[in-house]
């Protein structure tokens, strides 16, 4: 992080407004569109986005410089949306650690090629159509960029449970592309 911007989140840690406010046209509109990636209403997604800067300008003490200010951010905006869709839907499936076999992955393989023919909305459109439990680990972790150790915070589930539904999620996602390419989508 800059010097400029450490000058103004210490700024904003003094409740100076206009700090305050530079910090939110800075990141206002990039937070938008990561929350409208999980709610798909945008005045929704607004809310959302002005309850993360509040809180994280309440909680400013607490950032710690070791990641970007937008990245601390974006985190907040993240489990805030998760937070929404888990009240909305008031209840999320969990699964039981006793259901999840372990899923074998090779971390050093993460390569998951998609068609040149399928565009990013289309990948995007068959995300949303994946079961709860898959969605949002798939989402976090091909869209978003977190690991398994940070989903695993996130979605408050074990890091074993993120990998294997980021890999039934992944062949779920998969399968739901090879049906839009070959023209079979049910």
């Amino acid at each position: 992080m800059n010097t400029f911007q450490i000058h103004i989140v210490e700024k904003c840690k003094q409740n100076d407004r206009q700090a305050q406010m530079q910090l939110y046209n800075q990141y206002c509109d990039g937070m938008l569109i990561v929350a409208l990636r999980f709610v798909k209403d945008t005045m929704e997604a607004e809310d959302i986005v002005q309850e993360a800067f509040i809180k994280a300008f309440s909680k400013l003490d607490q950032y710690r410089a070791e990641v970007s200010f937008g990245a601390w951010l974006k985190r907040i905006v993240v489990n805030r949306c998760i937070d929404v869709l888990k009240s909305k839907r008031q209840r999320i499936i969990e699964l039981e650690d006793h259901h999840l076999n372990v899923v074998a992955t090779n971390e050093d393989n993460n390569e998951w090629s998609v068609d040149d023919e399928i565009t990013l909305e289309t990948v995007k459109a068959a995300i949303e159509e994946l079961p709860e439990k898959y969605k949002y680990v798939v989402m976090l972790y091909l869209i978003e960029g977190y690991d398994h150790k940070e989903i695993s915070e996130i979605l408050n589930i074990s890091e074993v449970a993120s990998r294997t539904q980021l890999s039934r999620g992944k062949q779920k996602l998969q399968t739901q592309l090879k049906k839009v390419k070959n023209g079979t989508r049910s």
